[in-house]
């Protein structure tokens, strides 16, 4: 009876030791998921931050040879780029997308009417109408000197295309050169093509165009 016993109780104490050791078994593997999780956590918050950098590095390199930034480094288009903050488009002109500007010079401006002069379009209560007049040399998508010239060769010497604004300007060639036509019937060169900017492509024009 007495060997009984102490069986018993050696069973009991094996059972206590089998269950404690399991408890502490259960507990650091609790304890080693949670790590690893902490761990995964900490990583993908470390890869998160340096996709982040690395997006905010690319859209600052991105600003900096965007359209705006290329004609605000060309003295020649200084007014232009007035213009340009005057009408709050300076800012399409620095983000992400792809633009074609028709850019007019310094003296390009210079030959407006008084009335349409850069003095009054940059006034307050003329800002739409600057506005239309600026997206008037905007168009969707990047067109290169090679392209507007291909163009006018496919559609017969006269090729026709909208700009940003809803207008249509008509491309046509002289003397090898690029001609630009607006709707008024008034004509101007690009003097200076295929600037690049990472968001598109500037052509510098000698005259201001004009819409209906």
């Amino acid at each position: 009876m007495k060997t009984r016993n102490i069986k018993n109780l050696a069973l009991i104490a094996f059972a206590a030791l089998a269950l404690g050791s399991c408890k502490d078994q259960a507990k650091m593997d609790a304890d080693k998921k949670a790590m690893e999780e902490k761990v995964a956590m900490e990583e993908a918050n470390v890869k998160a931050e340096e996709m982040k950098m690395k997006e905010e590095a690319k859209k600052k390199e991105m600003m900096a040879t965007s359209i705006a930034a290329v004609a605000s480094k060309n003295e020649e288009l200084s007014t232009l780029v007035s213009a340009v903050k005057a009408a709050d488009l300076d800012k399409m002109l620095s983000e992400p997308g792809s633009y074609t500007v028709f850019a007019p010079s310094n003296n390009a401006f210079e030959k407006l009417p008084k009335k349409m002069s850069i003095a009054e379009l940059g006034k307050p209560e003329n800002k739409e109408m600057l506005t239309k007049v600026l997206q008037y040399h905007v168009v969707s998508g990047v067109i290169t000197s090679d392209k507007l010239v291909a163009a006018i060769k496919g559609a017969n010497g006269k090729y026709t295309f909208t700009t940003v604004g809803g207008k249509d300007l008509t491309a046509s060639l002289k003397n090898d050169k690029i001609e630009l036509k607006d709707e008024k019937g008034n004509k101007t060169e690009v003097v200076l093509g295929n600037v690049k900017a990472s968001n598109g492509v500037v052509h510098v024009i000698n005259d201001v165009l004009l819409m209906k």
